[in-house]
Order: C-alpha cells, then structure tokens, then sequence
C-alpha cells in the first residue's frame, strides 16, 4: 500500500515538473511573476507618490482628482480593474500582456502606496517644514530635501510589504493571460488532467519566494531600528 502511494506521488511529481521539462514553464512563469511585481510596485510608487502629495496639496482640483483615484481603486477589485484595462482600455493596443498586466497592477498599488506615503508625510513632525522654511527654502524644496527623505526611511518596511502582497495578487493576471507562475500549473493541469499536483507545486513556490522577501524585510526592519538608536 504505502509502495503504491509512493509511486503515484513520484508519477504526479514526474509528469509535472520532470516530463517535457516543464519545470522550465514554472521558473519561466516566476520570472514573469517576480518581473510584473517589481515593474508595478516600482510604477506604483511613483503614481502613490504623486497621488499622496496632491491628495496634502491645497489646490482643490488636484486634491478632488487625487482622492477620487484613490478611493476608486481602493474601492473596486483588482480583477475588474485589470478586465477593463485589458479588454477596454488597452484593448486595440498591441501589447504583451505582461506590460498590460504591470500597468494594472501599478495603477491598482498606487493608490494603496499613496495612503502609506500621506501617512509617511504626515508622521514627521511639523518642525522640520518650518526649520526648512526658515532656512529659506520653498515649500518644494522643504518637501523634497527634509521630508521626503524622512519618510522614505519610515515607508520602507511597508512599501517592501507591498511588494510582497504584490506577487501573490499577480495570480489574477491568469484571466488575460497564462504567463506567470499559476498559469503555468493550469498549462501543465491542461496535460497532465490533475490538479493536484501542479497547484501544489505552484503554491509550494510561491510560499518559498514569499518566505525569502518576509526574513528580507525583517533584516532591513533590523538594520533600520538600530539606525535610528545610533
């Protein structure tokens, strides 16, 4: 009995990652996960950026735009978001479902980015804006020389944190299109008929990338903490 579940477990394993070399369609699909990921926290933080400062600025319009975006796509699912960018907006546009998928995904992390980086800004204290602007420098440069650097160094756990939230939501990219690391196991399930399997192994990767950022963003955690005791 026990030889019989051995051999159909080493069967299942074989036929998914072994046969055809499909391990090379799970590493292909994590290079595309991890590349979407970083492609739209990298856009997403640019977007949150300008998203958080017009949401603090005093100019109606741009704040009114500002927080309708955020309030928006904070308010709708992602796969939606995605469906309408690839099927309506992009949908006479020829481009790699990656770049479509990145794009999405970087307009939907902009707005949680921009609440993380508001509330960055918000946290320093309001001495340093009047310390820079009695060294006389504008309101610009008091926000791009003192604050801006003060919230980045306290954004940081939580952007990375993002990142990471990231790559598991990037598993909706499968209704565009099988490229990333879930769409790979549905391609070998399409084969092999057994979910199992494919889905395991698939969710035994993820997992393990995930594990690896997490102590990653606890060593800089670390590393920041004792910075700010010296």
């Amino acid at each position: 009995m026990r030889m019989h579940v051995w051999n159909a477990i080493c069967d299942g394993l074989y036929k998914t990652f072994i046969y055809q070399d499909r391990w090379e369609w799970f590493l292909r699909g994590l290079g595309y996960t991890i590349l979407i990921s970083f492609t739209a926290v990298m856009l997403g933080m640019l977007i949150g950026t300008l998203a958080a400062l017009g949401k603090l600025s005093k100019i109606k319009p741009i704040k009114w735009i500002s927080s309708m975006y955020i309030d928006i796509i904070r308010g709708t699912p992602t796969m939606v978001q995605l469906l309408i960018i690839y099927f309506i907006i992009f949908a006479k546009v020829n481009l790699s479902p990656w770049i479509v998928g990145a794009l999405g995904f970087a307009i939907n992390s902009g707005a949680y980015v921009a609440e993380i980086v508001r509330g960055g800004i918000l946290s320093i204290d309001k001495g340093q804006t009047e310390a820079g602007r009695s060294l006389g420098l504008t309101s610009s440069q008091t926000m791009l020389y003192i604050i801006m650097p003060q919230t980045i160094k306290n954004i940081l756990p939580a952007l990375a944190n993002e990142f990471i939230v990231l790559i598991k939501e990037t598993a909706v990219i499968g209704m565009i299109s099988n490229i990333d690391l879930l769409g790979a196991a549905k391609k070998v399930q399409g084969r092999t008929y057994d979910y199992l399997y494919p889905l395991l192994g698939a969710a035994i990767i993820y997992y393990a990338v995930i594990k690896i950022l997490s102590i990653l963003l606890a060593k800089l955690e670390a590393r920041l903490r004792k910075a700010d005791v010296r």
